[in-house]
Parts: C-alpha cells; sequence; structure tokens
C-alpha cells in the first residue's frame, strides 16, 4: 500500500491510504420571532435558535433582509418547516426560493398546507438540496403564498414555530 498508515486514515480500495472524510460540517437553524400574515418574502424578525441545547456547527448561515449567505461552497440540504394559523377553508405555502447570480431568484420547492375547519394550526414542510459554487453569487430566500385574510404564519422567540435548517452534506 502507499501512503502514511496512521490513526487519521484509512485502507482504499486501490491500495492506497487516504484521510478519514465525510461527517457534518455545518448545522445552523433560525426562526422567525414574530408572526406575519402577508404573502412575500420573510425579509425580516429571523434569529438563530438560541434554546441552551442548540449549538451551531461549524461557522454558520448569515441573513441579511431575508436574504441568507452561506458560509461555504458545497452541497446544502435546506430544511423549511412552517406553522400556520388558518381559517375559513384557507390554504397556505412556505417556498423555497434561491439565486446563483445574487439576483433572480426561482421558486424551487414549497409546503403547502391547509383547513377545512373555522380556525386550526397547521404544518408545511418542503426542502432543497442546493449546490453552492459560488458564496458570493448563491442565495437564498423563504417566501409565505396564498395567504387570505386571518391567516398567520406563526413566529416566536422561544420556540421553534417557523424554522429553517441547513446542513451542509458534503
Amino acid at each position: 500500500a502507499t501512503g502514511t498508515k496512521d490513526a487519521t486514515t484509512f485502507l482504499r480500495g486501490d491500495n492506497t491510504f487516504a484521510e478519514a472524510g465525510g461527517g457534518i460540517e455545518e448545522i445552523d437553524n433560525w426562526r422567525i420571532t414574530a408572526d406575519t400574515t402577508t404573502n412575500g418574502y420573510i425579509t425580516a424578525n429571523w434569529e438563530r435558535n438560541d434554546a441552551n441545547d442548540f449549538a451551531v456547527l461549524g461557522s454558520g448561515m448569515s441573513e441579511s433582509s431575508g436574504v441568507w449567505t452561506f458560509p461555504s461552497t458545497g452541497k446544502w440540504l435546506i430544511f423549511a418547516h412552517g406553522e400556520h394559523g388558518l381559517n375559513n377553508n384557507s390554504s397556505a405555502s412556505f417556498n423555497i426560493y434561491t439565486t446563483i447570480d445574487n439576483s433572480t431568484y426561482t421558486f424551487r420547492v414549497s409546503g403547502a398546507t391547509e383547513t377545512s375547519h373555522s380556525s386550526s394550526i397547521t404544518d408545511s414542510n418542503c426542502y432543497y438540496i442546493m449546490n453552492v459554487t459560488d458564496v458570493s453569487n448563491d442565495k437564498v430566500k423563504f417566501q409565505t403564498s396564498g395567504y387570505s385574510s386571518g391567516a398567520t404564519l406563526r413566529g416566536n422567540t422561544a420556540q421553534n414555530e417557523t424554522s429553517v435548517t441547513f446542513i451542509k452534506l458534503a
């Protein structure tokens, strides 16, 4: 075999020693801190999860006016969880939009929910895997749509009602 054999390497199928790789390098979790009742991009009231049992892994995401910047290139799992207050046969969506030119955002996926009750709390979830190749231009935004009178995307500073999670997979 070729290469250096030690506690941090493994023997590959081609008979060479290589550094053990893999493992998640980045995890971050954010939430909105206040309810919103409008359709559109969520540009305010974001905070990083500050629960005593959560800790960012890596350097974490940054957010400015609802535009999210990745700390490094790679394959990123973006998970969006919306908690909706709905009423009177209403529906709502929590959506992920991405850009690769820091300008033109493209709809990627929607988490939708609806109710036939006079008042309900419902959840929607969606996820997208983004290949981030340029941290200056590859960005993500989150949006609400389909909100009618009385519908609410729920936010809370003490717990994750509506939240987004970012995990760097590779």
